[in-house]
């Protein structure tokens, strides 16, 4: 019985590690010019950023060649800033935008980088082990109409529920 529980434990945990059907981590990642600030244009709401606007994630070196993530929002229900800090690792290769993150102890989500500005990094789709996750990210608060629209189409072709989109805010102001 212990061992069919920690079957279970593992395949669980494995399968938060997996990527989606369709789906492909770019390939000639490179973290140096990933690392840095990064603004949330649009997402899939998720219980643990619902309500949260001027939403960044800050990535970093770490010393033991993962990654540092640092993801911000303000709360507009409790109009304070939440914050919350976490690590990533590669999982295959450093050339492949497919890492995994963990924000709580030893439980891990996939982080797949699936389409990419390769020649400045100014944005990244991003999604996690299902299509409930996705993420516009840019390197400033407001993109042009044609990155949406690029967005929304190559997402939407991708099977992603693009009419559940938001775009939080990225107000001046607040950061």
């Amino acid at each position: 019985m212990r061992f069919l529980i920690i079957g279970f434990i593992v395949f669980f945990l494995g399968g938060c590690l997996s990527i989606p059907h369709n789906i492909a981590p770019v390939h000639g990642f490179e973290l140096n010019k990933y690392l840095g600030k990064w603004y949330e244009i649009a997402r899939l709401d998720h219980s643990f950023e619902r309500g949260l606007y001027n939403v960044t994630a800050e990535y970093f070196l770490r010393d033991d060649g993962g990654v540092k993530v640092i993801n911000k929002g303000f709360s507009t229900t409790e109009s304070k800033w939440k914050e919350v800090a976490g690590k990533a690792y590669f999982i295959r290769s450093q050339q492949e935008g497919y890492l995994k993150v963990s924000f709580f102890g030893p439980f891990y989500g996939a982080y797949i980088v699936f389409e990419l500005d390769r020649e400045n990094y100014q944005y990244a789709f991003v999604t996690s082990y299902d299509k409930s996750y996705l993420w516009l990210l840019a390197r400033t608060p407001t993109v042009n109409d044609a990155l949406i629209d690029q967005f929304m189409q190559r997402t939407a072709e991708l099977g992603f529920a693009t009419d559940k989109l938001i775009f939080p805010r990225q107000d001046e102001r607040k950061r």
